[in-house]
């Protein structure tokens, strides 16, 4: 009977023995978990990876603020610059849309591009690039806006064109920026001609004709034949519709500010004549710029822009 207790008695402890090891072993599981977990949790708080970055975003661009006020470089001129220093351009789209530019010489740099779709009552500035130095011509259509730029130390001439309203420009086609006038000349395309006259003030490019206003005559001519001279004082700028000119005429006797006229564009000669359409009651001693769209004209006289809906009739 004694050696029967003594085994049972043993058989106890081994069991208590076992029990407390398992225990113990749980315990050790459990501190090791917690453990885990508070590391786990360290980890993922903001203090522990700093402050958060912004989420990037991809393709947005910053808003331009349209200017009510917004005005052309000091000191420009017509387009093509009778003096040489400066340009104004004017490229319209519709009644509403258009394009206007100007810039000094290249060695001044000081280019200025806007964009209006709301009749030229705002203005919303553009930037072309800092490679960009002047602007020798311009063409906007519905597709967008391409201008002829004078581009580096060298001002090389450059067409570029936007199909985003001016948010990024890309090399355009030679032809896409319409006729331009720069220092060696007048730019047709990819090709350069010698200026019929010293300080041309406005140029125009068709399908198989060019333009160029003087100071005191038209030149006209078909591919590239000689220019045919055309007898016509105060022209300051020149647009087209289909087969006819529209001129921005100043000094003449029915007008006291700028008088619209028109005239036909093919089969010019010394003696083509011109047809009065209208006046717009502006300073004549303004800087002017003109383009017509259909039978809106817009005029930049000066300041202010304004846009005839019957073709330079009324203003």
């Amino acid at each position: 009977m004694r050696a029967g207790r003594g085994a049972r008695g043993l058989g106890d402890q081994v069991k208590r023995n076992t029990l407390i090891g398992v225990a113990v072993l749980v315990v050790l599981l459990v501190v090791v978990d917690v453990v885990l977990v508070a590391m786990a949790l360290a980890r993922t708080t903001p203090e522990a990876v700093g402050t958060p970055r912004p989420v990037p975003t991809f393709g947005a661009s910053p808003e331009r603020t349209p200017s009510a006020s917004a005005t052309p470089t000091s000191g420009a001129t017509a387009q093509g610059a009778v003096d040489g220093e400066s340009r104004r351009l004017l490229s319209a789209v519709d009644g509403q849309e258009a394009w206007r530019a100007s810039s000094a010489t290249c060695s001044d740099a000081q280019v200025v591009l806007e964009h209006t779709v709301d009749g030229g009552a705002t203005w919303t500035p553009v930037t072309l690039g800092d490679d960009v130095r002047a602007v020798w011509g311009m063409r906007a259509t519905t597709a967008g806006v391409s201008v002829v730029a004078a581009v580096g130390d060298d001002c090389a001439a450059t067409v570029r064109t936007s199909v985003d309203d001016g948010l990024t420009f890309r090399d355009g086609d030679v032809s896409a920026g319409g006729a331009g006038i720069t220092p060696e000349g007048i730019l047709l395309g990819a090709t350069t001609a010698e200026a019929p006259c010293p300080e041309p003030i406005d140029a125009f490019q068709g399908s198989t004709t060019a333009v160029v206003v003087c100071d005191g005559q038209l030149e006209w001519r078909t591919g590239t034949a000689a220019w045919v001279d055309v007898p016509l004082s105060g022209v300051r700028g020149i647009a087209v519709d289909g087969t006819t000119y529209t001129l921005a005429r100043v000094g003449t006797e029915t007008c006291e500010g700028v008088q619209i006229e028109t005239m036909p564009a093919t089969g010019v000669t010394p003696t083509t004549t011109t047809t009065p359409i209208g006046c717009n009651p502006v300073n004549p001693d303004s800087s002017i710029a003109l383009d017509r769209a259909g039978q809106d004209v817009w005029m930049w006289a000066g300041d202010d822009v304004a846009v005839s809906v019957n073709g330079g009739a009324n203003w």
